[in-house]
């Protein structure tokens, strides 16, 4: 018969439950989301402040590489339409001849026919000579009473000889009248046109009375004055008057060699600088000197280089403020919730489990910095565009990135306090 003590023994064995293996906690995706949502709404305004950061540099990111592709585009486009279309032609016969050591002055090297050889070209849309007058100490004036030796000289103003081709391409907009064309040109009409600063020291402001301008006391009827032009600047402070009228009344070019303008349509002045001179002189080409425009290309990437190298810079500054900014909050959030971290793990939660919720909270943080930036920065870029009547250029790389070096900035800053609120002893947690 069993004894008292092994009947209780077997009494309290069989009141034991029996033992079941070891529950693991688990966070879903959804508590974890939630949780985290409720962690950055707790304090909607610091949650703000902290985002601040990483809006304003994803926000700089994203306008700055929108802005300066932008720009990149105007400065090709006007580069081209500009610069890109322009040839000009050097008669160097005088320096071929300093060479041979004949010191023989050639004649102008142009052939008559300059203007229409090389228009004649396919890609050419006009094209003339055009020569400083051969004056030593040239007089001008709007009236024969007031000429005085020096006057052009004192006055600043310049004396071109322009064919009707180069008055053609140097692209001028005319405020009174028009240029002289070929019918001029061919009877050696005494004509001039005057670039606006020249017209206005000159005092002559109309056309309507058929003013003159008087060069060493012969006069020449103002046919147009120019209020602007793309090409040949110096010509808006200078008198323009026929090439062959020219070389009827002055002779030759001396000190100054005559030059050729070419307007190519775009693309095509490469190809009609290489062809130039041949159809200028087949007989001897080497009589001019070519110069051809540079890459726009090379140009534009020089210029946005530089301006991506210093704003991304900018850029990344911000982003590491704002990096900052979010590991800060996170730790503070940290040690302003250590009890709430202490009884989660009393209550099983997994030391894991806590680091994915802090760093859930940074990631939301920088994400939502992220795309906030970005929605700003693309406003930026086309309200600017707008303004200024460009073609905004926003390139699918710098967009659709964003969001997320926002989410890696967030990821990264809150690394560290989600690792710290990770170890954090419930024990101790609890006590505080």
């Amino acid at each position: 018969m069993p004894s008292l003590g092994a009947i209780r023994s077997r009494a309290r064995s069989r009141s034991r439950p029996l033992p079941r293996p070891t529950e693991r906690s688990a966070l879903p995706l959804r508590d974890l989301l939630a949780e985290a949502l409720a962690g950055l709404l707790q304090r909607p305004g610091r949650s703000a402040l902290t985002m601040l950061g990483t809006v304003l540099g994803i926000g700089a990111f994203v306008a700055i590489l929108g802005l300066t592709a932008t720009a990149g585009g105007q400065i090709d486009k006007r580069f081209s339409v500009l610069s890109a279309t322009e040839v000009t032609v050097q008669d160097v016969g005088s320096a071929q001849n300093a060479r041979s050591g004949t010191g023989i002055a050639d004649p102008i090297s142009f052939p008559p026919d300059a203007d229409h050889r090389i228009e004649t070209l396919n890609g050419v849309v006009s094209a003339g000579v055009y020569w400083p007058l051969p004056l030593r100490q040239p007089t001008v004036s709007a009236a024969p009473d007031l000429v005085s030796p020096g006057s052009a000289s004192g006055s600043g103003l310049t004396l071109y000889a322009a064919s009707p081709g180069a008055l053609a391409a140097i692209d001028p907009v005319y405020s009174q009248g028009l240029g002289f064309n070929a019918f001029h040109a061919a009877r050696k009409e005494h004509v001039a046109v005057l670039g606006s600063a020249a017209a206005s020291r000159l005092g002559i402001t109309r056309l309507d009375a058929e003013p003159a301008v008087f060069i060493n006391g012969t006069p020449y009827t103002v046919v147009g004055i120019i209020s602007d032009l793309r090409r040949v600047p110096e010509l808006l402070l200078s008198v323009v008057i026929p090439d062959t009228t020219a070389l009827s009344a002055y002779g030759q070019p001396t000190d100054q060699r005559a030059s050729m303008l070419i307007e190519t349509r775009l693309g095509a002045a490469q190809l009609i600088a290489g062809q130039a001179a041949l159809a200028l002189r087949p007989d001897a080409p080497n009589l001019f000197k070519i110069t051809a425009p540079p890459d726009p290309t090379t140009l534009r990437d020089g210029v946005t280089g530089d301006f991506n190298a210093l704003f991304l810079l900018l850029a990344g500054i911000t982003l590491v403020i704002g990096a900052v900014g979010i590991a800060n909050t996170t730790l503070v959030a940290v040690l302003e919730r250590t009890g709430e971290i202490g009884l989660r793990r009393a209550l099983g939660a997994r030391p894991r489990h806590i680091a994915a919720q802090f760093l859930t909270e940074s990631a939301a943080l920088g994400t939502l910095g992220g795309l906030i930036g970005t929605s700003l920065g693309t406003a930026v870029v086309i309200g600017t565009a707008l303004a200024r009547q460009w073609t905004a250029v926003l390139a699918p790389w710098t967009v659709l990135p964003a969001p997320l070096i926002g989410t890696m900035v967030g990821l990264l800053a809150g690394l560290y306090p989600a690792l710290r609120a990770a170890y954090v002893e419930p024990a101790e947690a609890l006590r505080r």
